[in-house]
């Protein structure tokens, strides 16, 4: 008995050719492609919001007033998910937000040795031919905690979007997590 996954199995029809070449139909590349997109706001497990500051250059979870969460600005994010044909890795999802009337993706971006959370002005590409800075794979936080998300960047494996204090600040950052370890600072809801 085999015991099969949630997971979508992708089946290709096949046909023989001439000299009994074997040809696949509608076979897939390895191109991500959008598929759909959440409205949410970020939250830690301080329950406090991502807000994301351009002209800072900062991104941060803050304690938000009601008025300030109507007014949205910098905290209302777009979470792009691509269809993928490499499911085990998590759902690739790509995050951009709306600041004033501009338009901000999420990316990492190699500076001095480190890897640095940035956001740039520009939209999300409808399809990724390869690799990206800009895609995330999400995954639930624990498996007894299912509503919880923690986000891995998908050019390095093993570093999760997460926080760190920094003066009065909790600056979103990338961190290394090792194989067993739960850290609640990449724990994050939407």
């Amino acid at each position: 008995r085999v015991k099969m996954s949630a997971e979508e199995i992708l089946v290709c029809p096949v046909e023989l050719g001439k000299n009994f070449c074997l040809y696949f139909d509608e076979l897939e590349c390895d191109a991500l492609c959008k598929e759909k997109t959440l409205h949410r706001v970020l939250r830690n497990v301080n329950s406090q919001l991502l807000v994301v500051r351009p002209d800072l250059n900062v991104a941060a979870f803050e304690d938000v007033t009601d008025q300030e969460m109507q007014s949205g600005k910098g905290m209302h994010f777009s979470i792009h998910c691509y269809k993928t044909t490499t499911p085990l890795a998590g759902l690739p999802v790509a995050f951009s937000v709306q600041v004033e009337d501009k338009s901000y993706y999420m990316c990492c971006e190699r500076e001095c040795g480190k890897i640095i959370v940035r956001f740039k002005e520009g939209e999300v590409p409808k399809e990724i031919p390869g690799e990206s800075n800009i895609i995330f794979f999400k995954k639930t936080f624990t498996s007894c905690c299912s509503k919880a998300f923690k986000f891995e960047y998908s050019m390095e494996r093993g570093m999760f979007l997460a926080f760190e204090e920094e003066g009065y600040l909790r600056k979103l950052i990338l961190k290394k997590l090792s194989k067993d370890e739960v850290d609640e600072t990449m724990k994050m809801s939407l």
